[in-house]
């Protein structure tokens, strides 16, 4: 009995050190967290909040994909937005305006099948959250019936970015009073946004096009207080994207939770630059004239890549590959000569004769190298 009592105890033990261990959020709380990681590995809000305190940049990248994803959490970066930009470096549009929900999920899943470690956030696609159903209230005020919005689309469209897409937060563009309203009823609905103001891609048709923000006063008050309704509203950070750096220097200054900044100068709490953009993947002409113009690249991997792919068109067009390092797997004598009187009975004589050959053409080949060596 004393032996059954300390293996139970033993075997509960074991179960708490397993359930802390798979644990993503600190020991102190009452619910483990979704995946399999230690509190140190996985960045949560909480860390998030502490680096912008000690005032330690944050870091930000895009990812659409799996092997993106991996090299991110790899890498080390703090959060891995899904990008709403997929739809101009992935599947090749002008804008990021046709990307839909469905395809933001697929790019969302696979991301985060590949990063472990950093905070995983989901741009919610233009068309998801802008409509709002008003009802009616019960007063009037100056002859104006009043209402409320309901911004059930918004939260519909977040559930689905975590619950589907495996995010742990979402991003919105815009900072009219209507994103907002949205930005406010997703945070109620109990999930984390950042929200987006300055250069808003979405909203291109109204900007007349990808044009910086914030370069006359009015724009530039209307950035900073923009940014400051968006905190209000309960979002944990704010992106700045494309404003001069004094405008980005004065939202910082003002807020009190971390700015992201991209083509905003370096007085932001963190910054963000696009996966394929960093790592010049898109070398085409065309791509190379529409890479913005505050984007380093750190890399040139669209050279290398157009390298190797040439190549490999070239190795196979003049025979040598695959040799014999890269055809590893090999028949026995007696199964291939079974093979090859198989085939002869089934009258498929050239079809032998083929079969013995390429037996016999590694061996040969090998002993070619090994001579020349």
């Amino acid at each position: 009995m004393a032996f059954l009592h300390k293996l139970s105890k033993a075997s509960s033990l074991a179960s708490a050190s397993l359930i802390r261990h798979l644990s993503n959020v600190p020991e102190n709380t009452v619910y483990g967290g979704p995946k399999p990681q230690t509190p140190n590995q996985r960045v949560t809000l909480n860390h998030l909040r502490q680096k912008y305190k000690k005032g330690e940049p944050i870091t930000m990248v895009t990812a659409y994909d799996y092997p993106s994803a991996v090299h991110l959490d790899t890498a080390g970066i703090d959060i891995c937005l899904v990008g709403d930009s997929a739809s101009m470096v992935v599947h090749g549009h002008d804008t990021t305006l046709p990307i839909t929900l469905d395809e933001m999920l697929v790019h969302c899943r696979a991301v985060a099948r590949g990063a472990k470690r950093p905070l995983l956030v989901g741009d919610l696609p233009f068309g998801t959250y802008e409509t709002s159903t008003s009802q009616v209230g019960g007063t009037q005020r100056l002859g104006m019936v009043s209402k409320c919005f309901d911004y059930e689309q918004a939260v519909d469209t977040a559930v689905r970015i975590l619950k589907e897409g495996g995010m742990d937060a979402i991003k919105l563009e815009g900072g009219s009073p209507s994103r907002i309203t949205a930005a406010k009823a997703i945070v109620e609905a109990g999930i984390a946004v950042i929200g987006h103001v300055g250069l808003t891609p979405q909203a291109i048709s109204v900007l007349g096009g990808f044009r910086p923000q914030g370069k006359n006063v009015s724009s530039a008050v209307k950035v900073v207080e923009t940014a400051m309704a968006l905190q209000e509203a309960g979002c944990f950070s704010v992106v700045l994207e494309c404003v001069p750096a004094p405008v980005a220097a004065a939202a910082t200054s003002a807020l009190q939770i971390p700015t992201i900044g991209i083509g905003a100068g370096p007085f932001c709490s963190g910054q963000v630059l696009v996966y394929h953009d960093l790592l010049g993947m898109l070398q085409h002409p065309h791509h190379a004239k529409v890479t913005p113009k505050f984007c380093k690249q750190f890399a040139r991997v669209g050279d290398v890549i157009n390298k190797a792919l040439i190549e490999y068109k070239e190795v196979v067009t003049n025979g040598s590959f695959p040799g014999p390092s890269h055809t590893p797997y090999k028949m026995n004598p007696k199964d291939l000569n079974g093979f090859s009187k198989e085939l002869q009975r089934l009258g498929f004589d050239d079809a032998a004769s083929a079969a013995n050959e390429a037996a016999v053409e590694p061996e040969k080949m090998n002993m070619v190298n090994t001579e020349s060596n």
